[in-house]
């Protein structure tokens, strides 16, 4: 059932604010690309299936970046996409570095910059150096807020270089004979010993930047509650602060509080039918081999002779294999990259790409 206020909204500013257009533009270009395939089963089915697939979050697995980032639900759908498809390597306790991150995020997507996974990087390591290992709730909580709200947090960052040298983004200072209200630039020993900017000036410039923004932002009410817990900040603390906030978490909707982070029961159930369904295809597969053969005798060296062999001879590179398995992936090298036993990669193609061979 509709609520009232998106009924009271007209046409035009409801397809605009829901990015109805943006998804039958994809749809109908989806449509195009497969229309053999497509004419099988009939247009209506699959556009039934394409706004499903949207509902559900489903429509931007494995899709190029300029998706993804289109729209809000985009966004919310990937981060989403990205916990549950790797949240065992939180539950075992795997700690990744960055890069190890960023072939995580292009399995999902194959062309994901990896400056965005670099920025989210930074926010949990400050001063640390890039190559240090994270775990994976602190890294997706910054990646999140990163992701997200990339432009806003592009606006801000000038913004807050803005009011470090001392210049007020929100105000134009007109030169008089009584200046003594305008802000001066401190002295250089000043600077050196207070470090980041004032917390109730920054939140004024974040406050109109919040109004006026088109992007998303996350709530001024929620910003300003940040900010009023400290009298100075730096950019990279208020971020760490506004990856921290349950409350920015719970108003962007995307993942679930900290502490459920490890629990996914659609995703648990899902998993136990596998196992479930794989168990049941082995011992059928037993039965069948203690089945006596056309002469009387068992043949379970013949059936058991190919698994043997291929214990035995393993060969000297495995394909990348993360998740359930707890193997961490290895530096991506580029595509067609093999890890070899011990989780080195062997580059065999020198040219970008995403990791492949995710089991």
């Amino acid at each position: 059932m509709l609520s009232p206020e998106r009924l009271a909204l007209p046409d035009y500013e409801y397809l605009a604010q829901r990015h109805v257009l943006t998804y039958m533009e994809d749809a109908v270009c989806q449509l195009l690309e497969n229309k053999e395939d497509i004419s099988q089963y009939g247009i209506a089915r699959f556009f039934t299936e394409y706004f499903n697939s949207v509902c559900q979050g489903t429509h931007i697995l494995f899709r190029e970046f300029s998706f993804i980032q289109a729209t809000p639900h985009n966004r919310a759908s990937f981060l989403r996409a990205f916990w549950r498809c790797f949240r065992t390597v939180g539950k075992n306790g795997d700690l990744l570095t960055m890069r190890e991150y960023h072939c995580l995020l292009q399995l999902l997507c194959p062309d994901f910059p990896l400056e965005l996974t670099q920025k989210a990087a930074r926010i949990v390591l400050m001063d640390d150096a890039m190559d240090c290992l994270m775990s994976f709730s602190d890294f997706l909580f910054a990646f999140q807020i990163q992701f997200y709200y990339s432009e806003f947090l592009e606006s801000v960052a000038a913004i807050y270089q803005d009011l470090l040298v001392g210049k007020n983004p929100n105000t134009v200072i007109v030169p008089t004979s009584s200046s003594g209200q305008h802000r001066q630039r401190p002295a250089l020993g000043e600077a050196s010993t207070l470090e980041g900017v004032e917390a109730s000036l920054f939140y004024q410039c974040l406050e109109n930047l919040c109004d006026r923004h088109k992007y998303s932002c996350p709530p001024p009410a929620l910003v300003k509650e940040v900010l009023s817990n400290v009298q100075r900040l730096t950019f990279y603390g208020f971020l760490v602060a506004l990856s921290k906030h349950h409350g920015i978490n719970q108003a962007l909707g995307a993942l679930p509080d900290k502490g459920d982070l490890m629990h996914d029961p659609a995703m648990d159930e899902e998993l136990e039918r596998l196992v479930v369904r794989s168990r049941l295809h082995r011992t059928s597969r037993q039965h069948r081999a203690e089945k006596p053969g056309v002469f009387g005798f068992q043949r379970r060296d013949k059936l058991e002779a190919p698994e043997s062999m291929a214990s035995t001879s393993a060969p000297d590179t495995l394909p990348i294999s993360v998740g359930a398995q707890g193997v961490r992936p290895g530096t991506c090298t580029g595509q067609g990259g093999r890890i070899q036993k011990g989780h080195h990669f062997t580059q065999t193609n020198s040219g970008p790409g995403p990791c492949r061979g995710f089991i």
